[in-house]
Order: C-alpha cells, then sequence, then structure tokens
C-alpha cells in the first residue's frame, strides 16, 4: 500500500499541471460507463464486415461488468484514495462505487485486447488511448496503481478469453446453421 500511495504523490509532484488538470477528466470520461468502447463495439455492429468483433466488444464489455463492478469491486471493497485523503482538491466528482478492479481500466483493457487480437495495426489507435484513460485515474487520484494494474492484467485475461472462446462458439452456431441449410 506504501508503494501505490508514494507512486500517486510523485504522479501528483511531478505531473501536476493546469493543461494536464484540464485534460486528464476529459479523457476520463471517455472512459466512463465503457462510453467510447460501447460506442467503438456498436459502429462495428452495425457495420457487416466487422459485426462479430463488434459483438465480442459488447460482450467483453459485459463480463467486465458483472466481474469487475458486479463481484469484485463489492468483495474487495477497497476504499479509493481520494475516500482515504479528502485533503486532495479532485478535479472529477467522488466516485461512489470501491476502487478495486479500475472499471475504466479494466473495460479499456478488454475492448483493446479483443480490438488488437482482430487488427493488430489498430492498436496503434487503441492502446495509447486505454493508457491514457487508465493513467487518468491516478492523474485524478480516484484509483491506486494496484488498482489500475489488476484492472489491466484482468483485462487482458478477459480479453483473450472472450475473442478466443467467443470466436468458437459464433463458428460452431454459424457451422450448426450451414449443417442444416439454414441462411447465416
Amino acid at each position: 500500500m506504501n508503494l501505490d500511495w508514494t507512486i500517486l504523490n510523485r504522479i501528483q509532484g511531478t505531473m501536476n499541471s493546469g493543461f494536464m488538470d484540464m485534460i486528464m477528466p476529459k479523457i476520463t470520461l471517455l472512459g466512463s460507463a465503457g462510453i467510447i468502447w460501447i460506442v467503438i463495439g456498436v459502429a462495428l455492429l452495425i457495420s457487416k464486415k466487422h459485426r462479430r468483433i463488434g459483438f465480442l466488444v459488447l460482450i467483453g464489455l459485459l463480463l467486465e461488468l458483472i466481474i469487475g463492478n458486479g463481484i469484485l469491486k463489492n468483495l474487495v471493497a477497497r476504499p479509493r484514495p481520494c475516500w482515504l485523503n479528502q485533503d486532495f482538491k479532485l478535479l472529477v466528482t467522488v466516485p461512489k462505487d470501491y476502487s478495486f478492479p479500475s472499471g475504466h481500466t479494466f473495460a479499456s483493457v478488454i475492448a483493446t485486447t479483443i480490438l488488437c487480437l482482430y487488427k493488430k495495426e489498430w492498436g496503434w489507435f487503441f492502446i495509447p488511448l486505454a493508457v491514457l484513460i487508465s493513467f487518468s485515474r491516478l492523474y485524478l487520484y480516484v484509483h491506486f496503481p494496484s488498482d489500475v494494474l489488476a484492472g489491466a492484467v484482468l483485462g487482458v485475461i478477459i480479453g483473450c478469453i472472450t475473442y478466443y472462446v467467443g470466436n468458437k462458439i459464433i463458428d460452431n452456431i454459424i457451422n450448426k446453421k450451414k449443417t442444416r441449410g439454414e441462411i447465416i
């Protein structure tokens, strides 16, 4: 826990600036409720060419909601740094749910993992976006670094499982429909 505080204080001591104070709340807003990833998933779902990957992104986000926000946050019940150090002037509204794991990071990394497994070149855009959203949670003092790290690790795991298992399930469904002569 001391390392968490050391990193948070170092971020504030070395990176704090008017520009960062202006931009970080906007970046974190992109990840709030997974909105940017939901929009991307729906946009891909609309496109016939990328429909499968859009569906998998949305399934991954649903898994994050169940596992991260529904189970882990309530099971671990870790207070947020801004709850423990109320002297810190927040640039965002005080979150009401628990800190562990970072849902912004968890959702961002799930979506990014799925998208990058689908098309590696998409990583040039999605990886920096996920990193910025994750870092914003530290800069804004609403998560500990270990919350963000756990969200990232869990995000890669759930993202990979969603991508590989989801594709197998979809392929099985398609193959069954083909063998029955159904229109796909």
